[in-house]
């Protein structure tokens, strides 16, 4: 009787565990990148949260805004992304901004973020 053997070979074993390392690896670049998104989302909903708001200047969102994200240690946002436009029953504050992180030799992995958020009068809609 003949006895077959079964299993994965050492270099295809080996292949496996590369290609899950660079799954790994990808994911280690983006998933900071996606957090930091939620943290500029969570913030703009806290803005918009706020009483009042709809009656603050630009500027005054604009500070508001920072100091949430600062909590975050979001650094990828800066006050050139943030643009804060009349609307008529408050203000409409669009957050866009690019990620660009090095990935392997000169590959790089690029982010295009943009999240809108109305500032009404009586709080979000």
């Amino acid at each position: 009787m003949k006895r077959t053997q079964r299993g994965m070979t050492l270099i295809g074993f080996i292949v496996v565990l590369a290609v899950v390392g660079l799954f790994v690896y990808v994911g280690m670049k983006l998933v900071p990148m996606y957090s930091e998104f939620y943290s500029v989302r969570q913030a703009m909903k806290q803005v918009a949260a706020e009483p009042g708001v709809a009656n603050k200047s630009p500027k005054e969102i604009a500070d508001t805004f920072f100091r949430r994200l600062y909590v975050s240690y979001a650094e990828n946002v800066k006050e050139e992304n943030v643009k804060i436009e009349r609307s008529d029953r408050g203000w409409v504050m669009t957050v866009e901004y690019e990620v660009r992180r090095p990935l392997i030799a000169n590959l790089d992995v690029i982010g295009k973020f943009k999240a809108t958020e109305n500032l009404v009068r009586g709080g979000p809609e």
